[in-house]
């Protein structure tokens, strides 16, 4: 039976408003709303224990929370049509509401404000008919929506005061991200015969800036392999859940995510290719990760399990407030994409990639390796900043996660896995963080390690394929007056990269000098056996096609070196492409 029950449901700080089941075109409609009362009911909640005198104030006359949401909703209703008098003649009672203005005034901004607070999501469901909203325009629905509770509040405010307002705020008071959801028929293996009724993500629609608090704000541990499959027999219950079909790389990926997560599910849509129908409509996925699975454990559960009989590698993340951070979404993401590659023998790089056209016409591409923190972001960001004058062009192939694939030439060429980038807001010059404003999706930009992800560069560049020129590994704890040096010793160039040696700077939880092998605990430290036998394929094939392999200091984690570091590396690096 294939029915989403809920009109609107609110929980955790979340709204969710079907506009399948029930869209609203007046502000009749609008007020009289179920959604609109359980706002009411929560909001009430929440001045009874942060706005005591407001609520004492009102209480007197109400008496009971019931008859104060009741009254408010009524006073709303005919607000919107009646003057003040008009509405005290139709019910005395709402004399209490009006004694005094200011006071009735504040509330109403209150309530605006606790609505704005929330997570606000709109849902249309494709394949069913309900009273609500089909195919009519998706965008325009929402931007209708929104138009509809701005006006119906201006409505209240302007004639509580008498008066029209004079300055507008054309804000976001509607839905501030929006999905079309479609139920598509899967080559679903009948291992997983319980993922088949959720419905998959076919369009998502932002209001930026989309900002989200969550529970948790740094990553920890790593993600280990299990072995047995987390996904036998669990049946998702298809109004808690949604499936973003990505593409990590060229891998087809469905990400299972519980409704409770919602906000890492969008972010999903900033960080990596939304597929297409045609795509995965019939055909078997490479990777399944369900994220935010209640399956009663307190403690997190983060692992992935090779499911050899189907050829899908599954994820798997518990439903607990320690998952709460987009970290756990993508770094998994990330690490099944890898252990997939290097079982197809391809490298995967924790590292940044770029495609550099200067003026004069030479072209170069150039990989910085390193874990968290250091520095490769930075310096892509210093490159970008100094040399307007001298490129023409500049390209990010991949700004955390890519991989090598030797070509049928023999030529060695790198590919990225994500069109975005979920970057620190603290290591950003504020100027760029704040020109995301218009597309960022930001989450808690209040504490240490604040984050924004943004589209970056399109599927197109990031799958196309560029040859590796220079392979440079970034040294962020060293001081060294040459920010770049070579090496002609192959094993001691190995050796530098596997050892993956570098200063944490607070990403995660790690402090000090800390190792991880190849700088990558997203597939190579786990697949390590495996990993080392592709390092020294590829360092021989890279060396013999002339690639030139060494090491950049960026100085990112030497204290009061962490902006001038990466500035004088860029400066050296590009001196170096340009002679």
């Amino acid at each position: 039976k294939k029915n989403m029950l809920h009109e609107f449901t609110l929980s955790r700080g979340r709204a969710m408003i079907n506009f399948t089941l029930k869209y609203c075109d007046t502000k009749q409609k609008l007020l009289s709303s179920y959604g609109f009362r359980r706002v009411v009911e929560a909001f009430v909640k929440k001045i009874k224990k942060d706005d005591p005198i407001i609520y004492d104030h009102y209480i007197k006359s109400f008496k009971t929370d019931e008859n104060l949401v009741e009254s408010l909703i009524e006073s709303f209703k005919l607000l919107t049509v009646f003057k003040i008098e008009e509405v005290i003649e139709v019910d005395n009672k709402y004399t209490a509401l009006f004694a005094d203005k200011d006071l009735f005034i504040e509330l109403i901004e209150l309530l605006l404000q606790y609505w704005k607070k929330l997570e606000r999501y709109s849902i249309v469901r494709n394949t069913r008919l309900g009273d609500g909203l089909q195919n009519v325009r998706f965008i325009q629905a929402n931007d209708l929506f929104n138009d509809l509770v701005l006006t119906t509040v201006r409505r209240i405010q302007e004639t509580v005061n008498g008066f029209d307002q004079r300055v507008y705020r054309q804000t976001t008071v509607g839905a501030t991200a929006s999905l079309t959801l479609n139920d598509v028929n899967w080559n679903c293996p009948i291992e997983y015969k319980g993922l088949t009724p959720i419905p998959f993500i076919s369009t998502v629609v932002i209001r930026p800036p989309f900002i989200t608090y969550t529970k948790r704000n740094t990553r920890d541990g790593i993600f280990q392999e299990h072995h047995q499959n987390p996904l036998n027999n669990i049946i998702l219950n298809e109004d808690d859940w949604y499936v973003f079909p990505a593409k990590v790389g060229a891998m087809l990926t469905f990400v299972y995510f519980h409704k409770d997560f919602m906000a890492q599910g969008i972010g999903l849509s900033n960080l990596f290719e939304l597929a297409k129908e045609s795509e995965y409509i019939g055909k078997k996925p490479d990777i399944i990760y369900v994220f935010g699975y209640p399956d009663g454990e307190e403690e997190k559960r983060t692992f992935y399990y090779k499911d050899k009989k189907n050829d899908i590698l599954i994820g798997y993340a518990n439903y607990c407030d320690d998952i709460d951070y987009f970290g756990y979404m993508k770094k998994m993401l990330l690490t099944l994409h890898n252990v997939k590659q290097i079982e197809n023998n391809r490298l995967p790089i924790h590292g940044a990639m770029v495609n550099i056209v200067l003026k004069n016409g030479k072209e170069s591409n150039i990989i910085i390796m390193g874990d968290s923190g250091a520095g490769k972001s930075e310096s892509l960001e210093a490159f970008r900043t100094l040399n307007e004058s001298y490129i023409r062009h500049m390209r990010v192939i991949f700004d955390d996660m890519g991989f090598l694939k030797k070509e049928a030439d023999g030529s060695i060429k790198g590919y990225g896995t994500e069109i975005g980038a979920f970057v620190r807001i603290d290591d950003l010059d504020p100027a760029y963080a704040y020109e995301q404003l218009d597309r960022g999706i930001y989450s808690n930009p209040d504490k240490i390690n604040a984050r924004v992800t943004i589209p970056i560069s399109t599927y197109e560049v990031i799958s196309k394929g560029y040859k590796v020129d220079i392979m440079l590994y970034a040294n962020n704890y060293q001081e060294s007056d040459k920010k770049i040096s070579f090496y002609d010793d192959l094993d001691k160039a190995i050796q530098v990269f596997e050892d993956g040696a570098r200063k944490a700077k607070g990403t995660t939880t790690e402090k000090g000098l800390v190792k991880s092998y190849f700088a990558n605990p997203f597939g190579p430290v786990q697949e390590r056996a495996e990993t080392e036998v592709l390092v020294r394929q590829f360092f021989k094939d890279m060396k013999n096609n002339g690639v030139q392999i060494g090491e950049i200091h960026t100085s990112l984690a030497i204290d009061g070196r962490s902006k001038d570091g990466p500035r004088e590396a860029a400066e050296e690096l590009f001196s170096l492409i340009n002679n």
